[in-house]
């Protein structure tokens, strides 16, 4: 089956890319469960962008953008972004997506950490998902694109020109193939056990790309957001054990529930086990100090203290605030028994981004022709060493819309070679301790701080277990998955050697 573009990811970035190039060509988009199950609609916070120059300007945010980064951003990348978002936040309005607005009918913009200005745009605390249900009925309803649900990219082949993409769809095996590939597969938090990332984030598409041949740069950018939730959770670095006190920490594929940074930017103070506040002593921007900073303040203060229970405290807000602000966050810390109106919420860090990734240049193409990637999956170069809180929704937007304008300006009727046939099936047993086995190395050997001394025994273990099955074609999600997870594991490890 033939079509002119495959994307891989039915996140914002993949989306948002079938929409600029349909109707001009035929589009497949990959969609390895539902498109509702990515990381995009589980974004909370808001998108980052000027849209009014009263008091904000786009020097202003490429400066906070560069700040949080370390200076390590890429400059071009960083003014590209700054000036296009805007459009680009402007265009998902035109297609029904709504934002909060003030009684004035002006936007209701906030703060968050490492922001200088209220330039944040947000749907309460669900923006992404306002942004994913409102482009896909529009996706949907384009008959240029088809949507695969169910659908895992197993392998590709470089054809040169064009690409064979494996899948495994609804569990079966299928070959596509295309001009032009596209790769939005997301983040990797699955290979950590502790992580704020759904299930779906496996780290398919650097692994595809790596075995493509794509260049990778600066795999070990790894973000540990400081504020996911953590009741019942034994929030250590490498807590191992299956007992009750461990909680959801010792569940491999359930993702932790996310604190937004947004409850930081309204007012929210953290608080160590002794329920003192502790950031001043850390940062002159206390708890709106960018999100690297602020867990790297909490690993510290847990080792000064001795203690691993960390907590917001919301509560001066008032609960008729809380509520309008934060339903979503309100809702879900009510079923795991804290009132934040009330109640102190229980936080520890854990992983939640990545900002290294598939190599591409402002046009989203990788060092492959024919071979882009956008969204998480991809190094932009936007975030450099750490990401600017709600930077990540507008540059799935910016660099999707890119990749697909490029593509157009590129697309001419070509031949498709022949490809070459499946590998063999892997006869490789996938077992759940395999997966586990993969989220404790990496919990144990890169968690905030990257530990020197288990650093080499596990990079050796992780490349031995990619190697072990690597030659065979995957025959389910399961196998895929382990490959990609180990894959992405060893490239990091390997990063910091």
């Amino acid at each position: 089956m033939h079509y002119d573009v495959i994307i891989v990811g039915s996140g914002l970035a993949g989306l948002y890319a079938a929409l600029h190039l349909s109707p001009n060509c035929s589009v497949l988009l990959l969609s390895k469960q539902a498109p509702e199950d990515s990381s995009s609609s589980m974004a909370q916070g808001g998108v980052a962008a000027v849209l009014e120059h009263d008091d904000d300007s786009y020097t202003l945010h490429r400066n906070d953008t560069l700040a949080a980064g370390h200076y390590k951003n890429d400059l071009a990348t960083v003014e590209t972004f700054v000036r296009e978002g805007p459009e680009d936040v402007k265009r998902v309005m035109g297609l029904g997506v709504q934002f909060d607005r003030k009684p004035s009918g002006a936007l209701n913009m906030t703060i968050e950490g490492g922001h200088s200005r209220r330039r944040v745009v947000h749907h309460a605390d669900q923006t992404g998902k306002e942004m994913v249900d409102k482009l896909l009925p529009h996706v949907r309803a384009l008959p240029g694109i088809t949507l695969l649900e169910d659908a895992t990219a197993a392998a590709a082949q470089h054809l040169n020109p064009g690409f064979v993409v494996d899948a495994l769809v609804n569990g079966n095996p299928q070959r596509f193939s295309s001009r032009f590939l596209l790769l939005a597969t997301g983040g990797i938090g699955q290979v950590y056990r502790n992580t704020t990332n759904p299930a779906v984030c496996t780290g398919d598409g650097l692994r595809l790309a790596y075995e493509l041949g794509a260049e990778l740069r600066n795999l070990s950018y790894v973000q540990f957001h400081p504020t996911a939730f953590a009741a019942g959770c034994a929030a250590t670095a490498e807590n191992k054990s299956k007992n009750k006190e461990s909680g959801p920490l010792s569940q491999a594929s359930e993702p932790r529930f996310l604190i937004s940074e947004a409850v930081r930017g309204e007012g929210a103070r953290l608080l160590n086990g002794n329920h003192e506040p502790f950031m001043h002593h850390y940062d002159p921007r206390e708890e709106l100090a960018p999100r690297d900073v602020v867990s790297k303040a909490i690993m510290l203060e847990s080792k000064r203290i001795n203690s691993n229970h960390f907590y917001l405290d919301i509560r001066h807000r008032g609960r008729e605030f809380l509520e309008a602000r934060f339903p979503g966050i309100q809702s879900a810390c009510l079923k795991r028994g804290i009132d934040i109106a009330r109640d102190l919420i229980p936080v520890f860090p854990c992983q939640h981004y990545h900002m290294g990734g598939i190599e591409v240049d402002l046009h989203s193409r990788t060092s492959i022709p024919g071979l882009y990637a956008a969204g998480e999956c991809a190094h932009t170069g936007l975030h450099g060493g750490n990401r600017l809180a709600s930077n990540s929704l507008p540059e799935a937007l910016v660099f999707g819309r890119r990749a697909a304008e490029d593509i157009l300006a590129h697309f001419a009727p070509f031949d498709i070679p022949s490809a070459k046939p499946p590998q063999p099936p892997s006869t490789f047993q996938v077992s759940p301790d395999l997966r586990e086995q993969v989220q404790n190395t990496m919990q144990a050997a890169f968690f905030v701080f990257p530990n020197r001394n288990k650093l080499p025994s596990a990079a050796k273990e992780m490349r031995a277990l990619y190697e072990s099955f690597a030659s065979g074609s995957a025959t389910t999600r399961e196998t895929a998955e382990l490959r990609s997870l180990a894959c992405v594991a060893m490239l990091i490890l390997e990063e910091l050697l």
